[in-house]
């Protein structure tokens, strides 16, 4: 099959398109769902209506970025289908599995529960309303599970077969397959991403309205929240991205050496490069400034430790360096800022000025934002690194694509690129203006219309009422 070169690099940018629009809407609805838990579960623990009331608050953002995340991740499955019909075809029998189990659990649990998480605040009791609160939040991480447990096994393959048409068919095992050697690590590293993204903007969101007003009792509790957060959970998450790139380097050494810069191998002990311009054509890196031996200290805890580089990789087997180079760069950086931010507030605790130091506070709000483009970086990171591979080391991203003209994806992408910047910058921005609101006490929740939820079949006519009888739905009534 000859596959056009431009359509190629066009289905590979569609779908990064996609996955990252789609990305950013479970990293942080994965997060706000166990936030949302907490602060159900210290209600009704305390009886503190403060605690509510930001639940109601949050559950309203919840509600719309769940939706976000949902519309955006049907859209870009059908891509395996419609640009990667190689690779469905080949790896279907592992991932699709897999992927099955995803709907099967993760996505019906969210949709059994979601409902009465949303409008049965006033309908079911509390505890059961909580239950329904924490299989949402189940739901989200069992999703992650399933997910990340698929792309785990593309980037460390195990447990497989392959077939007499060529197609990887499961092993003996499934667990082989699930729980293949990246798959801890990569589950762990992302699940505490989300939580880290979730954590800033909620401190962002606090910051914001203490600028405004800091005696507001909603936004410091959110603000004291987030940066209890920011504070205990980033240094954890600096530890298991280690941990991450010890086993990376294990089975993708190839990725590890275009993260580090490593365009040449150090028998002596290789530098930690701080910045530089990879120039693969050339295999160096320009304007290099680095660490002499960290490298080798951090990923064999040996300064004196032998590194191979990318003049061990074949060109054809190389990813695209630069990318990679300058992404996971970005991802640490953003990480050690979140470090600074946690620190900074647990100063600020200390001295009793965590809601008076306005310059903690703006920059709470600078780094609203920054666990998304963490994320974004981290997944660049890891799905570029794995290039020029879609099963690491077995299939080939150029083997994989369909049999398409570079014009009809191109239509497509440009397609794509108008609607979702449409509809999803809608969302977005419907969003940040229910963070521009002021949590307040009695905060409403989700509404529901008056006539209550719409129905597929069309409006039916009920029972005229008596002047007797009680409306099932008051006019006034929120969940």
């Amino acid at each position: 099959m000859t596959i056009d070169a431009t359509a190629l690099i066009l289905a590979r940018a569609q779908f990064a398109f996609t996955v990252s629009f789609h990305f950013i809407f479970p990293a942080f609805s994965i997060g706000l769902a166990s936030y949302l838990a907490v602060l159900e579960g210290l209600w009704l623990k305390t009886g503190k209506p403060l605690y509510l009331d930001l639940f109601k608050y949050w559950l309203k953002i919840f509600s719309v970025a769940f939706a976000m995340g949902v519309v955006s991740g049907i859209v870009m499955s059908y891509q395996f289908g419609t640009n990667w019909a190689v690779f469905s075809d080949k790896a279907g029998p592992v991932i699709g599995p897999l992927m099955a189990y995803e709907v099967l659990t993760a996505f019906f649990l969210e949709a059994g529960f979601l409902g009465v998480m949303l409008f049965g605040m006033n309908k079911v009791g509390k505890k059961l309303h909580f239950a329904a609160t924490l299989m949402v939040a189940l739901g989200t991480a069992v999703s992650a599970f399933w997910i990340i447990s698929v792309n785990s096994w593309m980037q460390t393959p195990v447990g497989y077969e392959i077939g007499a048409n060529g197609q990887f068919l499961p092993g003996p095992s499934w667990w082989a397959i699930v729980f293949n050697p990246s798959f801890p690590y990569r589950l762990v590293h992302t699940v505490i991403a989300a939580y880290l993204t979730t954590a800033l903007v909620v401190g962002g969101v606090g910051a914001w309205h203490l600028l405004k007003d800091k005696g507001n009792a909603h936004a410091r509790k959110m603000f004291s929240m987030a940066m209890w957060m920011a504070a205990l959970v980033a240094p954890v998450q600096i530890f298991v991205g280690d941990l991450h790139g010890l086993n990376t380097l294990e089975y993708q050494p190839a990725k590890v050496m275009a993260m580090e810069g490593h365009f040449e191998s150090h028998p002596d002990g290789a530098p930690l490069y701080l910045f530089g311009i990879p120039d693969q054509a050339n295999q160096r890196l320009d304007y290099a400034i680095g660490i002499p031996k960290a490298s080798s200290l951090i990923l064999k805890h040996d300064p004196n430790a032998p590194l191979a580089g990318l003049d061990t990789i074949k060109r054809a087997d190389q990813p695209p360096v630069a990318i990679v180079f300058w992404t996971f760069r970005i991802m640490v950086g953003i990480g050690f800022a979140m470090l600074g931010l946690g620190l900074w507030s647990l100063f600020a605790r200390a001295r009793g000025r965590l809601y008076d130091w306005r310059g903690l506070h703006r920059a709470a709000i600078v780094m609203a934002p920054m666990g998304f483009v963490a994320v974004i970086a981290g997944w660049a990171t890891t799905e570029v690194g794995r290039q020029p591979f879609t099963i690491y080391g077995l299939l080939r991203t150029a083997d994989s694509v369909s049999p398409l003209s570079a014009p009809a994806v191109a239509v497509s992408l440009a397609a794509f690129a108008i609607v979702y910047s449409a509809v999803f910058g809608v969302g977005v921005w419907y969003i940040l203006r229910l963070m521009a609101s002021s949590p307040h006490t009695g905060e409403m929740g989700v509404k529901r219309t008056e006539r209550g939820p719409t129905r597929t079949a069309g409006i039916t006519p009920g029972p005229a009422q008596g002047p007797r009888e009680r409306p099932i739905d008051p006019p006034t009534g929120d969940a």
